[in-house]
């Protein structure tokens, strides 16, 4: 009997001193309290979630990976000393890959909002941009006022910020909306007569409508602009990601690099990072 309580005692006071051990020693990490640029930088890669579309991601006719967001991404990857891995995603998920490490940041013109900002961990603001009205250059001044769309066929990008004026703004109230999956799928069911128009990023309508695309008979509406906004990389929650790559994207600024990225693909105007 003697020799089972001193067993027991012995027990307790294991358990007890493991307790102590590790109330006193280091707190285990948390997705609060890691570092998510060291987890990123032992891995070696940051994994880039993206949607494909110019100027920003894409395939050239050579078959190459391009883009704006393509070569900035490699840029400050380098700056980081990781390697950029890009990864498809299917946007309305974005968030969700993203918490769960399917991916490390979204980088894929994505607009800044107070809703994002509440989720997600954005880097400082590098791009502006605006929603704008795009349809078939026969119809280019068919659609200049709220009355003009009263009734007409209106698509975006589900979860867009172009889903969010086609949806809230007065200008479409009396109007037909449809969510489709991408920006390019809404060029498309303008193009195809699917749709009468669509709104998408003004960024995207540089690269991809006009002459020398496969669009050549869209064009923006001339003086039919909505919601000036600013693009962000979003990172985790909390993520110290997002400074380790704001100071890397001061440099390529300070140097001239980004203007460089940006001319390539006539967007230098629109850069407004520091």
């Amino acid at each position: 009997m003697k020799k089972k309580t001193i067993a027991i005692v012995l027990a307790i006071l294991a358990v007890v001193m493991c307790f102590t051990l590790a109330a006193c020693g280091d707190k285990p990490e948390t997705p609060e309290t890691a570092s998510d640029i060291d987890y990123i930088k032992e891995k070696g890669e940051m994994i880039i979630g993206y949607t494909e579309f110019a100027p920003m991601n894409y395939i050239d006719a050579e078959g190459n990976f391009v883009g704006f967001e393509t070569e900035f991404a490699k840029a400050v990857c380098k700056e980081l000393g990781v390697e950029p891995k890009f990864q498809k995603i299917d946007w309305k998920a974005k968030e969700t890959e993203l918490a769960s490490k399917n991916i490390d940041c979204i980088w894929n013109g994505m607009t800044i909002t107070p809703e994002r900002e509440a989720e997600m961990s954005i880097s400082t603001p590098y791009m502006a941009n605006k929603q704008v009205l795009i349809v078939k250059a026969e119809n280019a001044d068919k659609y200049l006022t709220a009355e003009d769309v009263k009734g007409a066929n209106i698509v975006a990008e589900i979860e867009s910020a172009g889903a969010g004026v086609a949806q809230e703004d007065p200008f479409f109230a009396e109007a037909n909306y449809t969510d489709v999956d991408t920006q390019a799928k809404a060029l498309i069911e303008v193009k195809s007569g699917v749709a009468d128009a669509c709104v998408v990023d003004y960024v995207l309508s540089i690269g991809m409508i006009g002459e020398g695309t496969d669009y050549e008979d869209l064009v923006v509406v001339d003086g039919v602009a909505f919601a000036d906004e600013q693009y962000g990389i979003a990172f985790r929650k909390g993520s110290d990601t997002t400074a380790a790559v704001n100071e890397a994207i001061s440099k390529l600024v300070a140097s001239g690099e980004l203007a460089e990225i940006a001319a390539t693909y006539k967007l230098q105007e629109q850069i407004i990072a520091e």
